[in-house]
C-alpha cells in the first residue's frame, strides 16, 4: 500500500539522467502539483514532492497506483514491452492517451492543440522501441505538433502501440555525451524560455548494452 500523497521529488531529466548514471534519459508523466504562473512563482522546483499522474514501477518497486483511466506502458524484466497489465510488475510508467492502437491511428484524438510532445511506443514484433521528442512554443523554430500529427509520425517510424507522455514544458530527450555528462537533445520551453528544463516527477531511463 502506498501511503505517500507526493512519493518522487521532481527532478529535471538532466538530474535523473546524472544521478542515476543512464544512457538516455525522456521525461514521464503528468504529475501533480502543479504551477506555472510566471518565473517567480511555479511549482514543482527541482527536489519538491510530487505525484505521476499514473501508475508507475521501477525494477520490480511500485512506487505509484492511480484511479486515473490513462494507459501504462510495462516493460519486463526481459525488455518485453506492453500495455497490458502483467501479473507482475517490473518497469511501468503511464501516459496521457494511447495514439496509436494495433498499427492504427487511436479514434477522437484532438486535431487541433498544438504544443510541444513526448511519445513513446513500439512495433508489432516488440524488438524496436520509439521515442519522440517534438518543440514546441518557439516562433520561427518549431511550433509543436497535433496529437493527430503525433499519432501518425509514430506510425510512420514503425510504432504498432504508441502513447503520448506528458508535453509542454515538460518535453525534454537527454543523452549522455562522450564526456559523461548530460546532454539535452532538444530545445524545452518551461515557462516559455527556450532551453529551459522543468523538474518533472518520473522519467523513463535507458542503459545502453555495452
Amino acid at each position: 500500500r502506498i501511503k505517500n500523497a507526493t512519493p518522487l521529488d521532481a527532478r529535471t531529466t538532466s538530474q535523473f539522467l546524472a544521478e542515476f548514471d543512464l544512457d538516455l534519459a525522456v521525461n514521464g508523466d503528468g504529475f501533480s502539483p502543479w504551477w506555472s504562473r510566471s518565473p517567480a512563482d511555479y511549482y514543482p522546483h527541482a527536489g519538491d514532492p510530487v505525484a505521476p499522474r499514473g501508475d508507475a514501477a521501477s525494477r520490480g518497486m511500485v512506487y505509484w497506483r492511480s484511479q486515473a483511466a490513462v494507459p501504462t506502458l510495462h516493460i519486463s524484466y526481459r525488455n518485453r514491452l506492453s500495455f497490458d497489465a502483467p501479473t507482475n510488475w517490473y518497469n511501468a510508467i503511464s501516459g496521457e492517451t494511447l495514439i496509436v492502437e494495433g498499427g492504427t491511428i487511436a479514434d477522437g484524438l484532438n486535431d487541433t492543440d498544438i504544443h510541444p510532445r513526448t511519445a513513446i511506443g513500439y512495433s508489432q514484433n516488440g524488438k524496436f522501441l520509439y521515442i519522440v521528442v517534438v518543440d514546441g512554443r518557439q516562433p520561427l523554430y518549431s511550433e509543436g505538433m497535433k496529437l493527430t500529427e503525433l499519432a501518425q509520425l509514430m506510425l510512420d517510424l514503425g510504432a504498432h502501440y504508441a502513447m503520448n507522455l506528458d508535453g509542454g514544458g515538460s518535453s525534454t530527450l537527454v543523452v549522455r555525451g562522450a564526456d559523461g555528462n548530460p546532454h539535452i537533445l532538444n530545445s524545452p520551453i518551461d515557462l516559455y524560455i527556450p532551453g529551459r528544463e522543468r523538474p518533472v516527477a518520473n522519467h523513463l531511463g535507458i542503459y545502453f548494452k555495452k
